[in-house]
């Protein structure tokens, strides 16, 4: 399995994956995930927001064990992230085939769609949507660098978008969900486990600075005559990392866009994006808070404007105590519990399902790059972990 998705949206030059979503290498991807489902005699369905499943057992039963991530990446990203807990949900069912297992609860092997967010800007769309968190009017609102709507690109890729929004029957259906991932850290490296259980997703955004100067010749333009945004951006990127720092959280600037972007023009508008994450929602407020003052104190000395949009927010999500503590007591009870920075669909669903997650050990700690790795002997720890979570929690 992994060796067959390995090449899929692999970019020559950079060796990262450009699994977009409603692209053609998401349409491979989904290709792949539904040829794996029919492998297995799964029943195979699209739901309204996109997101695949394969089922085992009468998917309208209730109560069902349901597992699985998603499959795009970031730009350039690595070839674990999201992929890693498909991978494992599919080769986790054949070892409970292979270990003669009675299920007695429905089991659904699932692929959420867009969970990076990386072609409109908005992560865990397909999650969001099912659970209520993003309405179709504000998806019908979302667009991609080139000014292509989420609506024309579910079309174009052969999804009818009228059908998009929430999808309560469906999440009524679901007992539990369990997502494996690679670990996004070095958290189970240091400590010398192959497997951990999330415990909480620290709280965390997206922000997006636009600030607005003047175009000018750059060559011909004094210093002291200019109103140039990509100073203002680029004082307001050291504050984030200051801010940041002394509030022990987290703050990047990782995206950005210049008009005209001409390399002897000054620019007319920098537009650049933040992501921010704290262990705690009062300092992510105070980071957040702390980068837009020191951006509007820049900007007023360079005769910049400035606007901050935040585009989205997830608050801290503590996993259900309950079914952490039951995954725990299946693995048997020594299995370190770990928090993370990183937001996942499992987190999204938790307001409406109870969701735990498992992580496996990354020894590099690297993660949204071509660097990103887990040891195929961790791997394989983490679908026998997955599988006896099932097996505990479906076949009893």
């Amino acid at each position: 399995m992994w060796r067959d998705l390995l090449p899929v949206g692999r970019h020559a030059g950079s060796g990262g994956y450009r699994r977009y979503a409603w692209t053609a290498a998401d349409a491979d991807c989904r290709a792949w995930f539904k040829a794996q489902a029919g492998a297995r005699g799964l029943t195979y369905e699209v739901d309204r927001n996109g997101n695949q499943w394969a089922w085992l057992g009468d998917p309208l039963a209730g109560n069902a064990v349901v597992t699985g991530s998603h499959l795009d990446s970031v730009p350039d990203g690595g070839a674990f992230d999201g992929p890693l807990g498909v991978v494992s949900s599919f080769a986790a069912l054949d070892e409970l085939r292979h270990r003669g297992a009675q299920f007695t609860r429905p089991l659904a092997l699932t692929n959420f769609g867009d969970e990076e967010g990386a072609r409109f800007g908005l992560a865990c769309v397909g999650s969001r949507l099912t659970a209520g968190q993003l309405t179709p009017e504000k998806a019908y609102e979302l667009r991609d660098g080139d000014g292509v709507s989420l609506p024309q690109a579910m079309e174009r890729a052969g999804h009818d978008p009228a059908a998009i929004g929430p999808d309560p029957e469906r999440l009524a259906r679901i007992g539990a969900f369990v997502e494996l991932h690679v670990e996004q850290g070095r958290a189970l490296d240091l400590s010398g486990d192959r497997v951990g259980i999330a415990s909480a997703i620290w709280p965390h955004g997206r922000w997006r600075f636009d600030f607005h100067g003047e175009a000018n010749h750059a060559g011909t333009t004094r210093l002291e005559d200019r109103r140039d945004p990509m100073l203002t951006y680029a004082e307001t990127v050291i504050a984030a990392r200051r801010e940041a720092r002394l509030a022990g959280a987290l703050a990047t600037f990782g995206k950005i866009s210049v008009e005209p972007n001409g390399v002897n023009a000054i620019p007319s508008l920098v537009r650049g994006w933040l992501d921010s994450r704290a262990a705690d929602e009062s300092t992510l407020d105070t980071v957040v808070a702390g980068i837009e003052k020191a951006a509007m104190e820049h900007a007023e000395r360079d005769g910049v404007d400035v606007r901050v949009t935040r585009e989205s927010f997830t608050p801290v999500i503590e996993f259900e105590h309950a079914l952490r503590d039951e995954l725990n007591r299946i693995l048997g009870g020594r299995i370190p519990v770990l928090g993370t920075g990183a937001g996942h669909d499992a987190g999204i669903l938790s307001g409406s399902i109870p969701t735990a997650m498992l992580f496996v050990r990354n020894p590099t700690g690297v993660s949204h790059s071509p660097a990103e790795f887990a040891g195929e002997d961790d791997c394989v720890a983490g679908v026998l972990a997955l599988a006896d979570v099932l097996e505990g929690l479906a076949c009893r």
